[in-house]
């Protein structure tokens, strides 16, 4: 389930709420009683770290037979001011 922060715009007070997706909307506050409260914008509560979460973490089995393709390494293109950038300077 996720977390949702909420904050009231009439009291200020804000919570972090944990919501399924289905459940009704919440808008009173629980420490002034108005209906403002509501669902504020805000970051990920998680990162994604490694070689992959999915195939880390969830999975069942053991990680070494676990196959999971990495992404090609980028090159770094040369710097420009360099003169090998492809800008004419």
């Amino acid at each position: 389930m996720p977390i949702y922060d909420f904050q009231c715009s009439e009291c200020g007070h804000r919570a972090d709420v944990l919501r399924k997706i289905s459940d009704p909307a919440l808008t009173a506050c629980p420490v002034c009683g108005k209906d403002s409260f509501a669902k504020q914008v805000s970051a990920a509560g998680f990162q994604l770290k490694g070689s992959g979460w999915y195939a880390t973490d969830f999975k069942g089995g053991s990680a070494s037979s676990t196959s999971v393709s990495k992404p090609a390494e980028a090159t770094a293109a040369p710097a420009c001011g360099s003169g090998n950038c492809g800008h004419s300077h």
